[in-house]
């Protein structure tokens, strides 16, 4: 975090202020708001997209319904509800697994499109960190009346606003948060909403490689700017409260978007409640000894050619058809040489990590998937009170459980 002398902190927040009422965005330039139920939202945010989407593959449909808000709904009526908010540049896929596995147990879940996203990265030009807020307010709501217990997940930026809701509305179950991005792991985060009034674009719009079949890679300054304000609330509450409800929260250590010890220290100092836990894969911190409610797992797992954890990579299964571990998108755009980048890119054999890892003799694609995925499952349905017993046949379990009591 920055430090400024007062009269600047004054001066930013006015100019903080200021950035928000220039920027208003209108119903023209997002995905429509206002539904009164999930299907309307559904049915017009896919119309929307039809119109919108710059699509990546021969096949429209398939990308459509990847990209698309999404209903899970058990066959028995449920009296529990997840909804689910992807992260900056990210789409419901990032929720592919976790709804697979949630309904399974009875929730009834869905996942959100945030206003501009799922069409093309110039959509985000003009949204709003309000757009996203109202959305979610909207569908907590509907949800709300069908189900009389309500959880709120979220992935990175999604988490910032799954958090914000949460922590003013006490009816909230608890909380799935998975690579919050509560922290920037850089201090100069708070400059994205006065650059994006004269740079709109850091990397050129023209970029080929500005999306994949499920996410934005490039993405407006205007994005970072709204993310920003979403960590900013997160933070400003964090501050001066503490969050006492069940939370289930996943870091990897080496993330190289997020300022993971700021997560850790947020995690024992600000989320109370007995039966939260956070999952932290990396190195076992010298502070969780302190705290039995952290489980640590190694993030370096060389027999599976991976280096480390990534920001992305808990979400998903090694089973993901598109991100696992035999998934069709590989990520070779990871920091790296243009030499090895074309190298991954023609098939050559690889290892994983997070963005901008590098090793001699070695060309690091993206970890898009977690071999932890099924123990990551049955500790998140312990953390929303179903017990150890609920998940049944779990596969791909991990060669240990490094709990600090242990």
């Amino acid at each position: 975090m920055v430090f400024l002398p007062s009269q600047a902190r004054t001066l930013l927040a006015l100019l903080l202020v200021l950035t928000s009422l220039a920027c208003t965005s209108t119903q023209t330039s997002i995905t429509p708001l206002g539904q009164s139920s999930f299907e309307d939202y559904r049915r017009q945010t896919l119309h929307w997209m039809e119109q919108r989407r710059a699509f990546q593959t021969p096949d429209p449909k398939a990308e459509l319904a990847w990209n698309a808000p999404r209903e899970w709904r058990p066959t028995s009526p449920a009296t529990r509800g997840v909804l689910l908010v992807h992260g900056l540049g990210d789409s419901p896929w990032s929720f592919y697994d976790l709804g697979a596995q949630l309904v399974q147990q009875g929730f009834l879940v869905r996942s959100l499109l945030l206003p501009g996203h799922g069409t093309q990265p110039a959509d985000m030009l003009y949204v709003r960190l309000e757009d996203w807020q109202r959305l979610i307010a909207e569908q907590v709501a509907i949800l709300e009346r069908e189900v009389p217990e309500v959880f709120l997940g979220g992935f990175s930026t999604g988490a910032n606003l799954t958090f914000e809701y949460a922590a003013t509305h006490s009816e909230i179950a608890g909380l799935l948060l998975f690579s919050p991005a509560f922290q920037a792991n850089t201090s100069y985060d708070w400059l994205a909403p006065f650059i994006s009034w004269v740079k709109p674009w850091l990397r050129s719009p023209e970029d080929k490689r500005s999306q994949n079949a499920v996410r934005y890679m490039n993405m407006p300054t205007n994005g970072f700017a709204q993310f920003y304000r979403s960590s900013q609330l997160v933070r400003a509450w964090l501050d001066d409260a503490q969050y006492t409800k069940p939370v289930l929260m996943v870091v990897a250590e080496h993330d190289s978007v997020l300022n993971t010890h700021y997560l850790l220290e947020s995690f024992q100092a600000r989320f109370t409640h007995p039966d939260s836990r956070l999952i932290w894969y990396g190195q076992v911190p010298k502070s969780a000894d302190s705290d039995p409610r952290i489980l640590v797992q190694p993030d370096a797992l060389p027999t599976r050619h991976i280096s480390q954890f990534s920001h992305m990579s808990p979400l998903f299964s090694p089973d993901n058809p598109l991100y696992g571990e035999q998934g069709s998108l590989r990520i070779c755009w990871n920091g790296q040489d243009a030499q090895a980048t074309h190298a991954c890119e023609l098939g050559a054999p690889v290892w994983f990590s997070d963005w901008g890892y590098r090793e001699i003799g070695k060309i690091h694609a993206r970890l898009t998937y977690n071999p932890y995925f099924s123990w990551q499952t049955q500790v998140m349905f312990e953390v929303m009170g179903l017990g150890s017993t609920q998940q049944k046949g779990a596969q791909n379990s991990p060669p240990c459980c490094i709990a600090n009591d242990s």
